[in-house]
């Protein structure tokens, strides 16, 4: 199958690209940045453009057969009023551009990213794809990026949002930045540490969105989760563990909104999403413990 991903360039996209050629995938990757690393194969090619942008990158969307969207700046990053806005430009500009160049019954999937933030902070309910939206920031990033994703159904596109829980993986992602403080042994829980923590190992991400694809009968918004998520005081402790370091260096929550703001706000929210959809239709996570989770994310 012909693939384009958008948003290619990061952590996700490039796994991703390795594992759909090595699935014997041809693979058009498209970004404004460079490569996370560089790939040799017949059946890859990379354009460089900003997708927030119509240009001439949109033409390679009418030979594939699906389009993997992943484009979006990274939300770890102290939120300015400026920075908000390309948070949300981002990722609706590209999807708009993206579903604007499809063709009318162009037999395509579409799936495109999301994240479990759409669900806001939900204390300890259980969130399959059923629930509603919530009302911060980055919920209302998410409806109106999933908004603009589902437009494309109107073309006879086939359309997945994938709502991302924490992606977890060696050499980049969450624990890129979690890490060092651990290491450094000033890891531990964030706030009270009774938020709930949704999480994925890469590995089973990327057979997820394999998994997806592959499947015609799968459409709509899916949790892209393991089916453990765990409360931020575990995920502490269990890193600590996996990393042979203590976790009790607890950042109170008022430190927290004092130096990160409206992100900190962001880390202290409760989502505690399972993968409702896709246990469904019977996908098997290969890590569905966090604690093997990290065996394999942590170099």
């Amino acid at each position: 199958m012909n693939i384009l991903i958008t948003g290619s360039s990061g952590f996700v996209g490039s796994r991703l690209i390795d594992f759909l050629i090595d699935k014997g995938h041809h693979v058009t990757a498209v970004d404004a940045l460079p490569l996370y690393h560089t790939i040799e194969s017949d059946s890859f090619r990379f354009l460089q453009a900003d997708t927030t942008k119509p240009g001439q990158w949109q033409q390679s969307l009418k030979h594939v057969g699906a389009v993997i969207n992943l484009a979006g700046k990274n939300i770890f990053h102290l939120w300015s009023k400026k920075y908000k806005q390309q948070i949300y430009d981002s990722r609706i500009l590209t999807t708009k551009n993206i579903v604007n160049a499809l063709s009318e019954n162009q037999s395509v999937t579409l799936i495109s990213t999301s994240a479990a933030g759409y669900y806001g902070s939900c204390g300890d309910d259980v969130l399959d794809e059923s629930k509603g939206a919530g009302n911060d920031f980055l919920a209302r990033v998410c409806v109106d990026w999933e908004k603009e994703a589902f437009l494309a159904r109107q073309k006879g596109t086939r359309v997945i949002c994938a709502r991302f829980g924490v992606v977890l993986g060696k050499n980049g992602g969450a624990l890129s930045k979690m890490i060092p403080a651990y290491r450094l042994f000033v890891g531990g829980p964030l706030g009270d540490g009774q938020q709930w923590f949704p999480w994925i190992q890469i590995d089973d991400l990327v057979n997820a969105i394999a998994f997806v694809l592959n499947n015609n009968d799968i459409d709509g918004p899916i949790n892209f989760t393991s089916p453990n998520p765990v409360q931020n005081n575990e995920f502490s402790k269990t890193l600590g563990s996996a990393l042979n370091r203590p976790a009790f260096f607890r950042t109170p929550a008022f430190m927290l909104r004092l130096a990160a703001g409206e992100l900190g706000d962001l880390l202290l929210n409760s989502q505690r999403a399972v993968p409702a959809k896709l246990v469904s239709f019977g996908f098997a996570f290969r890590y569905p413990d966090l604690s093997e989770a990290l065996g394999a994310s942590i170099s």
